[in-house]
């Protein structure tokens, strides 16, 4: 398969599975399905990987413990935003903190126009008139995407330090272990639910295990450049998943910001330079 059709699957995979977590809000609650997901990634990811951490140094034992609690953050308050707001403006507004992390990294004046874009369409969101997306439910997204961009730092540090991805392994488990008390009422009333159940199974391979594999391959074989411009799609394929999943028709208005912000993603990342690592990992 080629490497470009690894990511853009990848990127259809994860946003389904966004889009399936939310079926199940009323059984599960977000927190319930919040750890579902992370508590299936990882069990499956420690079986097949069968990580020691306590063998590794310290400094890559501290970068995996930041990296989980990033991890749980985003993941934890992603899903709790998707109560109230559409998950392609969810994934829009939450998509800035990757785009700051972008930003940051290439410190060029002329990328203000980028940023102004990007400003733009999160402000057609916060002004849209009829109040059908809360403005707190905005404020999730955005702080979802303050942890996607910590997530981003930590990741990259604990790719220089721990070989493999045995470090997103452990840090998995982590990531679960801080919304067990938060998302363990939530599965607990479902446990009697095998369906539901496997709605957990499925969000977890969706969101997590095949974009993980996917994407690490593509980046293997493609240019660093092409993997931050395909990774521009994400807005636009969560509209699409949430569309065909959930019903969720956008508006012109947010349809409009979704385009701002995503044409500000594949600007930045047009102009960064080609030896820099791409802005936008594994979600």
């Amino acid at each position: 398969m080629p490497a470009p059709v690894l990511v853009i699957v990848a990127i259809a995979s994860v946003q389904t599975g966004s889009a399936v977590a939310r079926t199940v809000f009323d059984e599960t609650g977000a927190l319930g399905i919040t750890l579902m997901r992370l508590a299936f990634s990882s069990l499956f990811l420690v079986a097949v990987l069968r990580p020691k951490p306590w063998t590794w140094p310290r400094d890559a034992q501290l970068a995996t413990l930041l990296f989980g609690l990033a991890m749980a953050g985003m993941n934890m308050v992603f899903y709790l935003a998707l109560r109230t707001v559409p998950l392609g403006v969810c994934v829009t507004v939450e998509f800035l903190g990757p785009l700051t992390v972008a930003l940051v990294q290439t410190r060029r004046w002329r990328d203000l126009f980028w940023v102004l874009c990007a400003a733009a369409g999160v402000a057609l969101l916060g002004l849209r008139s009829g109040g059908d997306v809360p403005l707190f439910g905005l404020f999730l997204a955005l702080l979802a995407g303050v942890f996607w961009a910590l997530y981003i730092l930590a990741s990259a540090r604990v790719g220089r330090l721990v070989p493999g991805v045995e470090g997103l392994a452990v840090a998995l488990v982590i990531a679960a272990t801080v919304a067990l008390p938060f998302g363990a009422p939530g599965v607990v009333r479902v446990l009697d639910q095998p369906s539901v159940l496997l709605v957990g199974c499925a969000v977890a391979l969706l969101s997590s295990l095949i974009p993980y594999g996917f994407e690490l391959a593509a980046l293997r074989r493609i240019p660093t450049r092409v993997f931050g411009v395909l990774m521009s799609l994400e807005p636009a394929a969560a509209a699409l998943a949430g569309l065909l999943v959930l019903g969720q028709a956008l508006e012109g208005r947010e349809l409009l910001a979704l385009l701002l912000v995503s044409l500000a993603s594949l600007g930045i990342t047009l102009g960064r330079r080609s030896d820099q690592r791409p802005p936008l990992p594994l979600e």
